[in-house]
């Protein structure tokens, strides 16, 4: 069940510092106030020649930019890095596929010289759909100041969300050619939201706040293709080592793996969806989600259909249903009965493959002994899962690799998760079925493209150049 909220109001009764008090609900596009800047022949000289980083930089529009990601062994979220404020910091982030916006930590060691609150009613609120007008009843700094607009900052991970003051800031992030990092580049009004510290736990040990990406008008993809004019498109590439890191390309390809090997090419296609309801932790009525749907029609386990009920499969009026695109979720999750018939037919596939069932190791329910179970290049020999979408013939094959988890030295389970009856979503594709497949996501014609598994290509998630040709 999801609160209705008011944006900008905390929804939680541990925190212990002053929020801003509403008092305008609605956003216009008028500013609140105007600069006047007067310059003499001398200062515009010395400014032309003198100019920042940031306004030097405008004269190279980059493509593409690019961001590692990497995975954190102890909680299996998916981290990145990109540097902020001025003087620029590096700060960690939890990597949210489906967030709608950046969020960082503002009461912890927060210091720039070039940080800036949104204010009531200026064109970022209105940009950021940021409802609500409000005051901090404490001195000035980052997320606390007067005469600003907020947005709900979500921990996707626990569900935990609260009020938080939009604000904007220098960020840095390199460039890149599609075959390695380039110049860094910045944008120096990036909005994002303030959080009370509290909101990072369950997050992985230093991290600032979370990167959201979807389908937002302020989340990454959609701030960096505005400030660079190009493509609303964005990959990302999970790498399933804790030691390699993977890769976020924001803007179009080519997105090149060693050894030269363009993963961008021979993508398969299906649309993506929106759900009409947010499947965030706090929203407004009438607000859509801002996570990555896509339409399964049916399901195969070794290529044989599953007999699910159907109705599951589609975004009902209210929101339920349907799958989505999650890497703030670990592993697969189905609703119960759809949990109950894939793994049915996973358990009478393998047992004709002569692979043995042995006891449940949590948080799986169905394991099997490592005896007879053959390796190939894409993993474990297991009957394969098929999804299938808009037609029989497009559909994302999962193989061994990204099915099976190995527990320990004799046990390997399968790596899908029940999530129970009337779940919000009935399947949610974790992070574990994402490692090493390319993903593309396009904005602009709501498309999804989507790799496979690259270990038949003889490459990796893990095989991006970083090393940088500035």
């Amino acid at each position: 069940m999801h609160t209705q909220l008011h944006l900008f109001m905390p929804t939680s009764t541990t925190i212990n510092r002053p929020f801003p008090q509403l008092n305008h609900p609605t956003i216009t596009m008028a500013s609140s106030t105007q600069y006047c800047l007067f310059f003499s022949i001398s200062t515009l000289l010395l400014l032309f020649f003198n100019a920042s980083p940031v306004l030097a930089q405008q004269s190279f529009r980059p493509k593409a930019l690019v961001i590692p990601v990497s995975k954190d062994a102890s909680t299996l979220q998916y981290t990145t890095h990109i540097t902020q404020r001025t003087p620029l910091v590096p700060i960690n982030l939890v990597l949210d596929l489906g967030g709608q916006f950046l969020w960082v930590d503002c009461e912890q060691n927060y210091v720039s010289s070039t940080y800036r609150p949104a204010r009531c009613r200026s064109a970022q609120c209105s940009l950021a759909r940021a409802s609500g007008c409000g005051d901090c009843f404490s001195s000035p700094k980052p997320g606390c100041n007067n005469n600003t607009c907020g947005l709900t900052p979500d921990n996707t991970v626990t569900g935990t969300a609260t009020g938080g003051e939009l604000a904007y800031d220098v960020v840095s992030v390199p460039s890149t050619n599609g075959f390695n990092p380039g110049r860094n580049v910045s944008v120096s009004q990036f909005l994002f939201t303030c959080a009370p510290t509290f909101l990072l736990e369950g997050l992985a040990a230093g991290v600032s706040g979370m990167a959201g990406l979807g389908r937002t008008r302020i989340s990454l993809p959609s701030q960096f293709a505005s400030a660079f004019s190009f493509d609303r498109k964005f990959a990302i590439c999970l790498s399933s080592s804790v030691s390699s890191n993977g890769v976020v390309f924001f803007g179009d390809g080519p997105y090149v793996m060693l050894p030269n090997v363009d993963v961008s090419e021979s993508l398969i296609y299906t649309p993506l969806f929106i759900n009409p309801v947010s499947t965030a932790s706090a929203f407004s009525q009438g607000e859509a989600s801002s996570e990555y749907f896509i339409k399964v029609n049916s399901i195969k386990v070794n290529e044989k259909p599953v007999a699910v009920n159907t109705t599951l499969l589609s975004i009902d009026r209210d929101g339920v249903g349907g799958t989505k695109i999650s890497t703030v979720n670990p592993y697969t999750v189905l609703e119960a009965s759809i949990f109950k018939a894939v793994t049915e037919a996973f358990i009478s596939e393998s047992k004709s493959m002569n692979i043995t069932r042995v006891s449940s190791v949590g948080p799986f329910e169905v394991c099997f002994s490592r005896d007879n179970v053959l390796s190939t290049r894409v993993g474990p020999a297991v009957p394969s899962i098929d999804l299938v979408l808009q037609n029989e013939s497009t559909f994302w094959r999962v193989f061994g690799a990204n099915s099976m988890v190995q527990v320990n030295d004799d046990v390997l389970c399968l790596a899908v998760v029940n999530g129970g009856e009337s779940p919000r979503t009935s399947i949610v594709i974790g992070g574990y079925q994402l490692e090493n497949n390319l993903l593309q996501f396009d904005l602009a014609t709501s498309r999804l493209g989507f790799s496979s598994s690259l270990l038949f290509r003889q490459t990796t998630c893990s095989n991006f150049n970083f090393t940088s040709t500035n």
